[in-house]
């Protein structure tokens, strides 16, 4: 018959969302420059990129979610899927690689930077950092507690348990809010502020970046959830929510590193808020 699919591959139609994807990512990060030097256009530019971004996320996953739906999703498609999953985060696994080298190069050798820190770590401005064993340890505790929720939830999924599924999304979600939360209030109370000095602006940098992969994950899992109450996801056919797991397993473990480095070893010896 013509037009017969007689191949396990999808061939993908003509689509606008790659290139607006692209541009909106490139007005996004003009945004973030103009924005934090406080140059003019800097929060039209940026509102101008997340509204792009936005929009590209939610007509792009759209698209995917329908290719599912439709069959295109067969086995030889879901395993390029994971693919393209895995290179995902192995790139943000290097975005974070970039702001913990200039913290150790930051905290390491601070006497190259001497006039502008003192030549100590954390620097002669820093009068009081935040307690790492405070508000973040409580942090750390939620979010290994929600990676042990999503894990309930993908083995659910798996064995068809769909009350399992749902009741484990509702509980990381409601845990990935509560982070948040306590990241918003830490950041409010916090004895330091943004640019302040290399201390602050690597702090603030590492650990709000790592707050909006959260927000992110976070959106990423509430969408799962939705599918979940449609019924999208079958124990055999389920990447949407396996790619999600993965990625937050991901914040989980970058977590566990500032939390380490940041918190702990980066504010060793100084007086605590």
């Amino acid at each position: 018959m013509a037009g017969a699919t007689n191949h396990e591959y999808h061939i993908l139609p003509p689509d606008i969302w790659p290139i607006v994807g692209s541009l909106s990512a490139l007005t996004f990060t003009s945004g973030m420059v103009l924005f934090m030097h406080d140059m003019a256009g800097g929060h039209a530019v940026l509102g101008l990129g997340m509204a792009g971004l936005i929009a590209t996320f939610y007509s792009w996953f759209s698209n995917i979610v329908k290719e599912a739906q439709t069959g295109h999703h067969t086995p030889v498609v879901q395993l390029h899927l994971r693919y393209g999953m895995i290179l995902f985060i192995a790139s943000e696994v290097m975005f974070f690689v970039g702001w913990f080298w200039s913290w150790f190069d930051f905290a390491l050798f601070p006497s190259e930077l001497s006039e502008v820190i003192g030549g100590v770590w954390p620097p002669a401005g820093i009068e009081a950092v935040i307690d790492p064993f405070a508000l973040p340890l409580l942090n750390t505790l939620i979010l290994l507690c929600s990676g042990t929720t999503v894990t309930w939830a993908h083995h659910s999924l798996i064995h068809g348990d769909r009350e399992g599924l749902k009741t484990g999304l509702w509980l990381t979600i409601a845990l990935g809010v509560l982070f948040s939360a306590i990241q918003a209030y830490e950041y409010a109370h916090a004895p330091f502020e943004f640019g302040q000095n290399t201390y602050s602006s690597a702090f603030y940098m590492a650990t709000g970046f790592h707050g909006f992969h959260v927000l992110v994950g976070t959106i990423f899992l509430i969408v799962c959830l939705r599918r979940a109450y449609l019924g999208h996801f079958t124990p055999r056919q389920h990447f949407g929510f396996e790619a999600a797991a993965w990625y937050w397993h991901f914040v989980d473990v970058v977590w566990l590193f500032l939390f380490i480095t940041v918190y702990v070893w980066g504010g060793w010896g100084a007086e605590y808020h």
